[in-house]
């Protein structure tokens, strides 16, 4: 290689290196930190390298510096139980991928997940930086693995996968959930016994790699890996708590709309629950407690909540999570709670980076114009892992479309 391709060769990655190091201070603003810092007034935050590299350091030396003048900064909300990249239109079924009959413990919907769903700079509007997907399985109790994806719309955006088994204990339409209980925890007890056979082989046969649901099924019996199981009536949480103390899970309850009637029960194992602020009316007899009021009275029980949308309704919905926090706390949630229930707890119990702000914690942030979860504010400046994204969304350019003047017809409008 001549002297003048070194030379352009090197000037190219100083260049690369120069623009991967930029940093941005973020200046005077009100910073939710969702950690014991509290909140903090007037602060200053410094993203550089994807990462929040300080808050409020003594001296501040930045290549882009935004004066917040005041306005509320957070952590990026995190959205899950949804199927958001895997279903662009339900009724259309060449657009949906999160289910397969033949899908069971080892599904992994994550290959399929398209980061240019038109539903992702959608869900951005709604200061979404991060999302738990998750399958809708098959014919099995087993609807497979979550996984998770930042909102970012580039083509590396599936951050993690394996995140958690999901189960399915709810009423069906046909058989008995008794069944559904022999089969989870006949599968689980098959595992166990299997590892406990695998110990005393000697160590050619122990050696043998093990299949995709066996390796699964192992992580969850070590508490390695989350099992969310969705299930609603308070006897049926019950059920689920035996099974939970019968193997050691590290469990999630998800939906649990009579979750409140077995509160006490719930925080005493210690377990959380994933559940929808805005579900106020039964969908069926399993969910006769639904009530605005349940997020507030779970988490002054001392239960760990994480809100979400209506579980196959999310990813439509997920731009009005911010609102459904907001019901919450209307209805007897502290404000504090609600943040984390969308942020922070989510990332603590799926053991995401993000969630809160604080120095070495990814660079999902969120600058709005004031409170959040008011109808009025509105989304100012969004970063995720660092680079500040675009919240302009196919609803944006169908408005311009249909009201710009030009020579096309005025289509819909008058």
């Amino acid at each position: 290689m001549n002297k003048f391709k070194v030379s352009l060769l090197t000037s190219a990655l100083l260049a690369s290196s120069a623009a991967f190091a930029q940093v941005t201070a973020i200046t005077n603003a009100k910073v939710h930190t969702l950690t014991d810092a509290g909140t903090l007034e007037g602060a200053t935050v410094v993203i550089e390298d994807g990462t929040i590299s300080a808050i409020n350091p003594a001296n501040v030396s930045a290549d882009i510096t935004i004066d917040a003048q005041g306005r509320v900064l957070t952590p990026g909300f995190i959205g899950s139980m949804n199927q958001l990249g895997l279903v662009e239109v339900s009724a259309v079924a060449g657009s949906r991928d999160a289910g397969d009959d033949k899908a069971d413990v080892d599904f992994d919907a994550s290959p399929a997940f398209n980061p240019r769903s038109s539903l992702i700079p959608y869900g951005r509007k709604g200061g979404i930086t991060q999302n738990v997907v998750v399958p809708h399985g098959g014919k099995s109790i087993f609807e497979g693995l979550a996984f998770v994806v930042d909102l970012s719309g580039e083509f590396n955006s599936v951050l993690k996968t394996h995140t958690a088994l999901v189960v399915d204990m709810d009423a069906s339409g046909s058989g008995s959930r008794a069944m559904k209980y022999k089969t989870l925890t006949e599968k689980l007890e098959g595992q166990q016994q299997k590892l406990s056979e695998k110990a005393k082989k000697d160590a050619k046969e122990a050696a043998k790699k093990p299949s995709q649901e066996e390796q699964v099924l192992t992580a969850v019996l070590k508490g390695e890996m989350p099992m969310v199981v969705e299930v609603e009536r308070a006897s049926d949480i019950l059920e689920v708590l035996k099974v939970k103390e019968q193997f050691g899970l590290n469990l999630v309850l998800w939906g649990v709309n009579d979750a409140v009637l077995v509160k006490e029960q719930i925080a005493k194992a210690n377990v959380p629950v994933v559940i929808s602020a805005v579900s106020n009316l039964p969908t069926s007899f399993s969910s006769l407690h639904a009530d605005l009021t349940n997020a507030g009275e779970l988490e002054r029980a001392g239960v760990k909540v994480l809100l979400s949308g209506f579980a196959f309704e999310g990813a439509h919905n997920l731009y009005q999570l911010r609102f459904d926090a907001g019901i919450a706390v209307a209805h007897g949630m502290s404000y504090d709670g609600a943040l984390k229930a969308v942020s922070s707890n989510i990332a603590d119990v799926f053991g995401l980076d993000g969630g809160k702000i604080a120095a070495g914690q990814r660079a999902d942030l969120v600058l709005w114009s004031a409170d959040p979860f008011e109808y009025s504010t509105t989304l100012d400046k969004l970063w995720i892992n660092g680079e500040e994204v675009s919240t302009e969304s196919r609803h944006d350019k169908l408005r311009e479309r249909y009201t710009t003047d030009s020579d096309m017809p005025r289509a819909y409008t008058k």
